[in-house]
């Protein structure tokens, strides 16, 4: 079994991946992942409808968890990771989830239902050690 474990820190706007050797915290960033379609939603918002805009907020949730979980599925076909920890907020945790194969589940060790997107991988660390 490949000894890497990746992290993956997302949210609906950006997904960023880092690796460490087995279970230490010493974090690097090797991917980083912007869903474009977020960003040029939030420009247009004011022209759209409420419950479309809505709609069209979820389809692109739907679509960056599922561009997620293909990159995750390309990468454990590759054997790029034997473990796998996911830090999302808690909807968007679920989409990647249930996107992702049985296999590459069977790989997820920890779920975090948080959002530290935003966070420096110092700060990410820091609140992986406090569990």
């Amino acid at each position: 079994m490949n000894d890497m474990t990746w992290t993956v820190v997302a949210d609906e706007g950006r997904a960023r991946v880092f690796q460490a050797q087995g279970l230490t915290l010493g974090l690097e960033e090797i991917d980083d992942f912007v869903n474009i379609a977020h960003s040029a939603t939030t420009l247009t918002e004011k022209h759209a409808v409420e419950l479309s805009r809505n709609e069209r907020k979820e389809e692109e949730r739907e679509k960056f968890a599922v561009q997620m979980a293909e990159y995750l599925e390309q990468a454990r076909l590759h054997q790029r990771f034997g473990r796998l920890r996911l830090i999302a907020e808690s909807k968007f945790l679920g989409m990647i989830l249930s996107s992702l194969s049985a296999q590459s589940r069977e790989l997820v060790f920890e779920k975090v239902s948080k959002d530290y997107s935003g966070l420096s991988i110092k700060e990410i660390q820091e609140h992986l050690q406090q569990g």
